[in-house]
């Protein structure tokens, strides 16, 4: 009976150490995001403001955001922050979304933009091939668990 509760044990921690990995790494590796002068600049020249918010339906304590992003026909730029993760993208989406649920309906729809990799302010730039007037929400979606993080409608 001591050997299984061990093994129980054991193996529950090995779990929650590969979980707190999985969650810490990106926080660990996250590079020097833009700067304050950098990123008001690029709100100062853009098309459209919106913000991200807390209190969004699918929004919860380990999947959310907040700040002012900017959309220019350039760039998304977040002057605010995300809760940390790993594997998130900067999607447009034809209409705003607030749920997973929500955003699965309309994927197919969206256009991913490119990878956000800091959770302190971000530039994200939009290639060419991308038109934001085209859209009308920005949201941040964590690819790898499928994870709705947080959206802000901008037009």
């Amino acid at each position: 009976m001591k050997r299984i509760f061990l093994t129980i044990t054991h193996l529950g921690a090995i779990a929650l150490g590969f979980a707190l990995g999985i969650y810490m790494l990106p926080i660990l590796t996250e590079p020097q995001g833009p700067s304050l002068v950098e990123v008001e600049k690029l709100a100062s020249t853009s098309l459209y403001n919106a913000e991200f918010k807390r209190d969004l339906a699918g929004s919860d304590l380990l999947h959310w955001g907040e700040g002012r992003v900017s959309v220019s026909k350039d760039a998304v730029s977040l002057m605010g922050e995300l809760a940390p993760g790993p594997d998130y993208k900067l999607y447009l989406a034809p209409e705003f979304v607030e749920t997973e649920d929500q955003f699965l309906q309309v994927k197919r729809y969206s256009v991913q933009v490119g990878e956000i990799k800091t959770f302190d302010n971000f530039v994200v730039n939009i290639p060419n091939s991308i038109n934001p007037e085209e859209y009308t929400t920005v949201v941040i979606w964590c690819e790898t668990f499928g994870e709705f993080i947080t959206a802000a409608q901008y037009r």
